[in-house]
């Protein structure tokens, strides 16, 4: 049974709630515990997320911390940030 792009259970929407409520960044690791995924789960969809540019990387030292991307912050649901995930994700296939 596939997960829907957006649907409650949706690994994407639980780790775009997660970078917005801190915008100071977050490692895969905070944010793996945080959603309660483990972190190679967590790694595929960050990576999912940083293709179709909804977030964005940073090193700081060893650690890469993830960021919602400005544009999308500045959003007021997270609807439409999985909408235009939808839309960027129609596009590479």
């Amino acid at each position: 049974m596939a997960i829907e792009i957006g649907g409650p259970e949706d690994p994407r929407r639980k780790i775009i709630e997660a970078l917005k409520k801190h915008p100071e960044g977050l490692t895969i690791q905070q944010i793996s515990n945080e959603i309660g995924l483990s972190r190679l789960t967590t790694a595929k969809y960050i990576h999912e997320l940083l293709g179709a540019e909804i977030i964005t990387q940073r090193k700081v030292g060893r650690a890469k911390l993830c960021y919602l991307k400005q544009q999308f912050l500045q959003k007021v649901s997270n609807e439409e940030i999985l909408t235009e995930l939808r839309k960027r994700l129609k596009k590479e296939k």
